[in-house]
């Protein structure tokens, strides 16, 4: 009974509302923000423990997961955060971006689902650019920090200066209306409309399914750019794309397994959720940011936490079973 007090006391507290109504706000930021956290420190450490592999293959992994980090935090940040603030200006004056029939008519569940679906969107715009930019650092990470240079040693050059970039973009007022009015458009599309209603009750799945899409695409970006690097070691690079592999595969897996199995007992706790809040006008926002954590935490928990020494050490092992089997086969020719 003490523990039930306590919890719904939690529950019900300002600071957790406030909490959870600025992961709604900036879900994408919080994402983006836990990634740089845990790449940068818990899975490094992991990989680091990975039992017998070979040290430099283990810094390209860790290199890898920290260039990560950083450039999801840096390019998420900076496309997400005026689309995140463009919203929130739609949330506090709707009446001003928002056309009479949408008022009327779209439910809040389903605006929530349409503004959700937009601001997480963003790390799928992001995909691309960011691994080629990651694929790009690893060996300014392998240099500045374990020494370890290519031969001949050639510095990677990125055309696209961070602050030629961040001088294009104007962030004032200015920029957060005029991407409130475009975004408001998208929200007063009858079509648009119409599938959110239809599949507003799935509200509780498209943050994780938004991230197991970028998932896909960064991978499969960072795999083509691994491949075609002349910074990276030609005899490090299988070992780098079968480690990226198999991350992402057995993190899709499981983090879907898992979110499965618990299914029951988190619809459980978000109508215990609902019953304590419910004549808080922000329940919405509130059932939202909670929708965004649980994914980024499942998804983390296995990427970060439980993976990269098994990834790690798999990698390795994969790219010299190939190597002694192409060897074979030179032989039999």
């Amino acid at each position: 009974m003490q523990i039930n007090k306590i919890t719904n006391s939690i529950l019900k507290s300002q600071t957790f509302l406030k909490c959870l109504e600025k992961v709604s706000e900036h879900g994408t930021s919080f994402s983006a923000g836990a990634s740089l956290l845990f790449s940068s420190t818990i899975r490094p450490l992991s990989i680091y423990i990975t039992p017998d592999t070979e040290k430099e293959n283990k810094q390209y992994a860790m290199s890898n997961s920290i260039c990560s980090g950083l450039v999801k935090f840096g390019m998420v940040e900076a496309v997400a955060l005026p689309i995140e603030n463009a919203i929130k200006k739609i949330d506090k004056n709707p009446e001003k971006y928002l056309n009479s029939n949408t008022l009327k008519k779209l439910p809040q569940r389903s605006y929530k689902l349409i503004t959700q679906t937009i601001k997480l969107s963003t790390g799928l715009i992001t995909a691309i650019p960011k691994s080629m930019i990651t694929i790009a650092l690893i060996p300014i990470i392998m240099d500045k920090i374990f020494s370890v240079k290519n031969e001949p040693p050639k510095p990677p050059q990125i055309n696209v200066s961070f602050e030629s970039f961040q001088k294009s973009l104007n962030f004032t007022g200015g920029i957060y209306n005029s991407l409130s009015h475009k975004i408001s458009k998208i929200i007063n599309n009858p079509k648009i409309q119409n599938l959110a209603m239809k599949y507003e009750t799935k509200d509780k799945d498209i943050s994780k399914h938004i991230t197991a899409g970028t998932d896909i695409l960064l991978t499969g970006v960072a795999v083509n750019q691994t491949n075609k690097s002349k910074d990276i070691k030609n005899n490090r690079k299988k070992a780098l794309i079968y480690n990226n592999i198999i991350s992402t595969a057995i993190t899709l897996i499981g983090g879907y397994g898992f979110d499965h199995l618990i299914k029951g007992k988190t619809d459980k706790f978000l109508d215990k959720f609902k019953k304590l809040n419910v004549n808080d006008t922000k329940i919405n926002k509130y059932i939202e940011g909670l929708n965004i954590i649980r994914p980024a935490l499942i998804f983390a928990f296995i990427y970060y936490g439980i993976l990269p020494i098994f990834s790690t050490y798999m990698g390795e092992k994969i790219d010299k079973f190939v190597i002694k089997q192409q060897a074979k086969t030179k032989e039999h020719i």
